[in-house]
């Protein structure tokens, strides 16, 4: 019997995302390839910092205000850092949390670079694994942004490299981990705070069956809120920018708040 010919990375890429996005797809492919809109931070900066439009939703989303304690769970490279800064003025705390040693040192030359020193009196770093963040500091942050890390297929489309060894299992791997994240941060934010999770994958399995895993698993726990925004689509339980639509993204995110009971 002759031996099944393996499938190209591109290939599954391809099949993957075609079968669950359809007659889209051809168009929402084509526009990951597009120059995204940038957007211009200046608010409490010493510079402007440049990031994609759409990244600015899930850190708005939070809607964080001065004097409270906010951790960043995922927080390189730092661009929606600057945001829950700047919100907070300097005033409270602003928790940014990294587990690459690499990142979390880029993260920390952004902030110092780009944002005033007041507004940085209140800040800490700090290397920990985000999913066992429950163990050391529970119920402390009134408002938590959870950016998951995720396939982030913009980026795969665009790196040769990264394509031809794409898989299915790439997000089989991710799931699980962004899940543990979100689990941890419902346990790390105070009862009554607000979480907001956010991706930038077109995938389902790492955007709406995470929350819909979570109300499984803990729905007593929390409830899912409505965005404050409406840049983006509708899906179950939040909202997703895409570049075919939106010129930016893609962007997923849904605020989630824990039950005073909880």
């Amino acid at each position: 019997m002759a031996k099944k010919e393996k499938k190209s990375g591109e290939l599954l890429f391809e099949e993957y995302y075609g079968k669950r996005w359809g007659d889209r797809w051809p168009i929402l492919r084509e526009s990951l390839f597009t120059e995204i809109d940038h957007y211009h931070l200046t608010e409490g900066l010493l510079q402007p910092y440049f990031l994609d439009e759409a990244s600015l939703y899930p850190a708005r989303e939070l809607d964080v205000r001065e004097g409270e304690e906010v951790l960043d769970m995922c927080a390189a490279p730092g661009g929606k850092s600057l945001i829950l800064a700047a919100a907070l003025k300097g005033t409270g705390s602003l928790t940014l949390n990294d587990l690459s040693p690499d990142r979390r040192r880029r993260l920390r030359q952004v902030m110092e670079n780009h944002l005033i020193p007041e507004w940085q009196k209140n800040i800490r770093y700090t290397g920990f694994d985000g999913s066992l963040w429950y163990r050391h500091e529970p119920s402390r942050f009134d408002k938590i942004l959870l950016d998951a890390p995720c396939s982030s297929e913009r980026h795969v489309l665009n790196s040769p490299e990264h394509l031809k060894k794409w898989t299915p299992g790439r997000i089989k791997s991710l799931a699980p981990r962004q899940f543990s994240l979100l689990c941890s941060a419902l346990d790390a934010v105070k009862p009554g705070g607000l979480i907001v999770y956010s991706t930038c994958a077109l995938a389902e399995e790492e955007n709406d069956l995470i929350i819909e895993r979570l109300l499984k698993k803990r729905n007593n726990r929390f409830q899912v809120e409505p965005p404050l925004y409406e840049k983006g689509e509708d899906t179950r339980f939040g909202r997703h920018i895409l570049p075919d639509r939106e010129t930016s993204g893609p962007i997923y995110y849904c605020r989630i708040r824990r039950l005073s009971e909880g």
